[in-house]
């Protein structure tokens, strides 16, 4: 995510910060490094033009000229203009007042719609909502298929759509049966097009006019830069819509729609696609994309997806075997599994500060195979061997290898991995790290 632009913007802010003294000058030449990095992300041209003379004014105050920290003055300037160009503060659902509520989702085919819904009911649902999905989207018979397998895997209901059926009669009736099946929020799919046109725009102003929306969400795909952007402010001159959703986020997105938003369409983003999983779904908040951007990582975020998953029993546990020096390779495999739930190796390299600058880490991108063959390896071994490794001889080694898949080699780099992993961790809590319940508290 911003790979390209943070690389950039990070290093013209280091050799910034490597003066003793600003000048107007070394400040103009940033900026004009910035300038052409924004541009390259596909940034709105207006956007960065106002962007670089607003930092440019803060900048050539005497107060950061003055300073005996000017580097970093400038980059908090920075900063602070990247979280307002972006929204300033994180914007919510508005889910106030009478029940049940509705979302309505809009935009291009192929923007991610239908899976969104299901990722924002599993989103809502773990924030103790109770959301009812709704396919309205009658044109593609593929839509209400995916929508009621997507319900299913989540245990969350689907209103029985009918292509035979309008639309707007389908959220309607929806929308009256919503208390029957114990729903307070109805997540609409609506249809798409290729390219926006006059029926499509009709079909979602009827919409509209017959359910009144509490939320209005375009779900945009982020990989199409400024296209995005433009989508945006046709569908808002047209519904006036209440924010937007961003997909694939995850993928090789250069920021510029992220980044132009809210300054061009006036409305913000509410939830960024990370991934193609249903739990791939964030808030979005302007001030971590910041910070993210300049290759301070999002530590944050990073807590807040490790307390998701935290089980502070088993972690309990843990130290308890830690601390008897028991610890084996069942609770290494379950620690495995535990990163895997809060995201991709990368995605959480990402979020540590400075993690995103490492030249040796972009040589050595977390290979997510690697793990699925540690399982196996793991699960290849007898219930004796993964409680006390050193048992493990090269007979059963072959063995092991065989059972997975692998080869002698990898069991080997594995126990070895394994072994190096146990005596760091058991270092660790006998220095004082056995209450692992404390680092989410």
């Amino acid at each position: 995510m911003f790979e390209s632009l943070s690389e950039k913007i990070s290093l013209t802010l280091k050799k910034l910060k490597g003066h003793g003294k600003l000048t107007e000058n070394n400040v103009q030449e940033a900026l004009q490094e910035v300038r052409l990095a924004l541009l390259e992300a596909d940034v709105n041209y207006k956007v960065v033009k106002k962007f670089i003379e607003d930092i440019r004014q803060k900048a050539m105050g005497q107060e950061v000229l003055g300073s005996l920290t000017p580097g970093q003055q400038f980059v908090k300037i920075v900063y602070g203009e990247l979280t307002l160009l972006m929204g300033g503060a994180r914007q919510q659902l508005n889910l106030t007042g009478r029940t049940p509520f509705s979302i309505m989702l809009v935009g291009l085919q192929g923007s991610g719609k239908t899976t969104t819904a299901g990722k924002l009911a599993l989103h809502l649902r773990q924030q103790g909502r109770n959301p009812f999905l709704v396919p309205a989207d009658v044109y593609r018979p593929a839509a209400i298929d995916q929508l009621k397998k997507l319900g299913s895997q989540l245990g969350i209901p689907v209103y029985g759509s009918d292509q035979k059926l309008k639309p707007e009669d389908i959220c309607q009736d929806a929308l009256s049966k919503a208390g029957a099946v114990g729903a307070d929020i109805l997540i609409m799919d609506t249809a798409g097009r290729l390219h926006i046109d006059e029926e499509l725009m009709d079909e979602l102003v009827r919409i509209k006019a017959r359910i009144h929306p509490t939320e209005i969400l375009l779900v945009a795909d982020a990989m199409t830069g400024q296209d995005a952007v433009n989508v945006a402010k046709t569908f808002n001159d047209l519904l006036d819509i209440t924010g937007v959703i961003l997909t694939k986020m995850e993928g090789d997105a250069r920021g510029g729609a992220a980044l132009s938003l809210r300054a061009v369409a006036s409305k913000p983003i509410k939830f960024i696609g990370v991934g193609e999983k249903l739990d791939a779904l964030e808030p979005f908040f302007p001030e971590r994309m910041a910070s993210r951007i300049l290759g301070m990582g999002d530590v944050i975020s990073l807590i807040e997806k490790a307390q998701e998953q935290y089980d502070e029993k088993e972690a309990l546990k843990l130290a308890k075997k830690l601390k008897k020096r028991e610890f084996d390779l069942e609770d290494f495999q379950a620690q495995l599994k535990q990163v895997k739930k809060i995201g991709s190796l990368e995605q959480i390299l990402s979020m540590l500060p400075g993690m995103g600058q490492l030249k040796q880490l972009k040589a050595l991108k977390p290979d997510e195979k690697e793990l699925v063959k540690v399982e196996a390896i793991i699960n290849s071994m007898t219930k004796q061997e993964r409680r006390n490794y050193k048992i493990i001889n090269g007979s059963r080694r072959r063995r092991v290898a065989l059972g997975s898949g692998t080869s002698v080699q990898d069991v080997n780099r594995l126990l070895k991995n394994f072994a190096q992993t146990k005596k760091m961790m058991e270092n660790m809590t006998r220095k004082g790290f056995s209450n692992l319940s404390s680092i989410f508290q």
